[in-house]
């Protein structure tokens, strides 16, 4: 199924929202300048996009996994990996009280 079709196949329901006065704006130059016919096209249009968004950051997502569980570097345990941090911390905090 297509996402078009995934749209059409939700049944309709009214609803009631407020928009901000820069929402107003951006909603009246998209009618104004032609590219949709409606309100209801806009934020069709807008769902559409955060749903796309949506999936190209779980695929994003899903390939750094996929890169992380076939990466054949030996895990480190956690008490190794905060021990480097506070002591980064702690160079960090040490080289600002030098440059104050």
């Amino acid at each position: 199924m297509t996402p078009d079709e995934r749209w059409d196949a939700v049944p309709s329901k009214a609803f009631q929202i407020e928009l901000s006065a820069k929402q107003q704006d951006m909603l009246e130059r998209q009618l104004e300048n032609g590219h949709y016919e409606s309100v209801n096209d806009v934020f069709a249009d807008a769902l559409r996009a955060l749903d796309e968004r949506g999936a190209v950051y779980d695929d994003f997502l899903r390939s750094k996994v996929k890169a992380s569980l076939a990466n054949k570097k030996p895990s480190l345990p956690a008490e190794t990996v905060f021990e480097r941090l506070e002591a980064r911390h702690a160079r960090r905090v040490k080289a600002g009280k030098r440059g104050a």
